[in-house]
């Protein structure tokens, strides 16, 4: 089979899923919380605009950096490392590949995030790059600088998502790990300042790039208020070595409104987000 047929009985399966999810929708009171942050994120050009101005800004300063050798984007970067060679380091979800298909797939069955729903979609491999990634990628590739993905995914999921990133242009490099998984290592937790570490001892990291705060320093289970004051503490990176990928629809930002309470139930959290809402002037009933 060549890669049109494949290609075409992958369209023709997905819809098909497609009109049987949204056949699911009618019946299935689902939470619908997510809708107007996923639709914004698959429709609104509002959305690939502000991706591609961010990934251009990323291209046009990164000789600018590879130049200043007293510069260095890792936090965990230690001792002498104007030398060694450079990298960028870039999240995946939401920063490289976007997922809003899986995101979709939720709104359409009613069903809530599981890992196994999530393992489904990670496996199929047919998510596509976030607008400008690609690249951004590609430049810095040009410019002798490596490639580094340090992801959430987990270990078991490292072949499907070093597939999924090649089939859709990016570069990886065939002589060292570049794919940094959650659980490859025992060390390497949800907190991703090991593996940040871990590349800054071989290369001088000159970017991060990603769609959450913990994508460039480990922040979770802090309160609004305490992820908000490390933000500031680290102004001086945002915008130069630190660039932020909108990402609307999950994320700490969202867990820190509920205390990460996973105990809550979705009535419960709902109520505790809504306590951040800052209403302003006269609110009449």
């Amino acid at each position: 089979m060549n890669r049109s047929e494949v290609e075409g009985r992958v369209s023709a399966a997905a819809v098909a899923t497609t009109a049987l999810l949204f056949a699911a929708c009618a019946s299935n009171p689902a939470d619908r919380s997510n809708l107007d942050a996923t639709l914004w994120v698959q429709t609104s050009a509002e959305y690939d605009a502000v991706a591609r101005s961010v990934y251009f800004a990323a291209a046009r300063d990164l000789p600018l950096l590879l130049a200043d050798s007293s510069l260095t984007a890792a936090l965990e970067q230690q001792g002498s490392y104007e030398n060694l060679p450079a990298a960028v380091i870039l999240d995946v979800d939401e920063t490289a590949l976007d997922n809003s298909p899986y995101q979709a797939r939720l709104l359409a069955s009613g069903e809530a995030y599981s890992s196994e729903t999530w393992a489904q979609w990670v496996e199929e491999g047919i998510a596509e790059a976030v607008p400008g990634a690609v690249e951004f990628a590609r430049r810095a590739d040009r410019l002798g600088v490596t490639v580094f993905y340090v992801t959430n995914r987990r270990s078991p999921q490292e072949a499907a998502t070093r597939v999924n990133l090649m089939d859709v242009g990016f570069p990886l490099s065939d002589d060292q790990d570049v794919l940094l998984m959650r659980g490859e290592k025992p060390e390497w937790t949800g907190a991703k300042g090991s593996r940040r570490e871990l590349v800054s001892r071989t290369h001088r990291v000159l970017m991060l790039i990603g769609d959450d705060l913990n994508d460039f320093v480990d922040a979770d289970g802090l309160s609004v208020a305490e992820r908000d004051s490390l933000a500031r503490l680290h102004s001086a990176y945002w915008g130069e070595r630190w660039r932020m990928l909108p990402n609307p629809t999950y994320g700490s930002w969202e867990r820190a409104l509920f205390g990460s309470d996973f105990g809550l139930d979705r009535a419960e959290r709902t109520e505790m987000k809504e306590t951040h809402l800052e209403p302003r002037g006269e609110i009449n009933d």
